[in-house]
């Protein structure tokens, strides 16, 4: 329970936006930045000269955010808008077109934007239950498509700075407190139970699932680092369709701008290195070193001793996108 505890009560950070150098000619990219742990993470970047990408579904919201990152901050690096709808497959190919059409390299990406217990019932253009939808099938889609831009900027960093391109995944302490043996029950991918907690939770440990298969199938060969992060909690709309929560859950809302501290250290920390590939990032910045084991061993290959989970829903997810590459 002590590492449970550390995360609702997490120890200051030690890696923050004064330990971050200079990012000029770095190109970031963080889903859902208009608003919440995400803006606050584009407003640290952008302050050290980097090149942020706003990606999301608003393009109003997303401008507003510019202008108020660029009014806080007077000089910093630049910001764009990235048209993205992470609930429809058949829109994310364009919005990587978009994005190669303005860029050959990518040097982070921040898997940030998520959706939390909508109304029960409410699926994706293609019919999946949304919370699986917008926070695993388009991500996961929209990660696959950008990997020749990361591969690009991790072939030019190979020698000056070896293992700082990444691509972060957002899951959730709730993995952890609440997710039943192995993390996720297949079969409740295709026949979602009729309960939004549970299925926010399934969305969640496929986020570190994705992040760790990730990991083992790209990183060792393209010098790609792949993390899952628990952010920490904080007083986002992330909760906006399930207020009951928010409100029972206020003593424990953290300000943004520490969540996003985590996210920073995920993606820039030097603590992360090509050996820790596949790591857990715990708020406000700590490699954590004490997970659920079953979790653990899901993410492992049954060959070597794990149960192969990961693999399954990596699997789910490359057939389900398939036809949207």
């Amino acid at each position: 329970m002590g590492a449970q505890f550390s995360q609702f009560f997490p120890p200051r950070p030690t890696f923050t936006e004064a330990d971050v150098s200079s990012q000029n000619g770095k190109v970031f990219l963080v889903t859902g930045a208009a608003s919440g742990i995400g803006f606050e993470l584009a407003k640290m970047l952008y302050r050290k000269g980097g090149k942020v990408y706003i990606a999301g579904r608003s393009e109003k919201k997303a401008r507003q955010a510019i202008k108020d990152i660029q009014s806080a901050v007077p000089e910093g690096g630049s910001l764009e808008f990235l048209f993205l709808e992470l609930d429809d497959l058949s829109s994310i190919k364009a919005s990587v077109e978009a994005f190669k059409a303005k860029e050959s390299k990518l040097d982070v990406l921040w898997n940030n934007a998520g959706v939390s217990q909508p109304p029960l019932g409410s699926v994706s253009k293609q019919g999946f239950e949304l919370q699986l939808a917008t926070n695993c099938l388009g991500p996961f889609l929209f990660t696959q498509l950008l990997l020749p831009l990361l591969e690009a900027a991790a072939a030019e960093n190979a020698s000056s700075s070896p293992g700082s391109v990444r691509v972060v995944w957002t899951s959730s302490q709730v993995v952890e407190l609440s997710a039943p043996p192995e993390g996720i029950i297949m079969s409740e991918l295709s026949a979602p139970p009729k309960d939004n907690v549970r299925n926010y939770v399934t969305s969640k440990a496929g986020n570190w699932f994705l992040a760790a298969e990730l990991a083992r199938r790209i990183g060792p060969a393209h010098g790609i680092i792949s993390v899952a992060q628990n952010p920490g909690a904080a007083n986002t709309n992330l909760l906006r369709h399930a207020k009951w929560m928010k409100y029972l859950s206020w003593p424990l809302l953290h300000k943004a701008r520490l969540a996003a501290n985590t996210e920073l250290y995920a993606g820039l920390s030097p603590d992360i290195t090509i050996e820790k590939n596949g790591c857990y990032i715990v708020p406000w910045g700590r490699i954590s070193e004490s997970l659920r084991k079953d979790l653990v061993d899901a993410t492992k290959l049954k060959e070597n001793e794990g149960t192969g989970r990961a693999k399954e829903f990596w699997e789910f997810c490359e057939e389900k996108t398939k036809d949207y590459r």
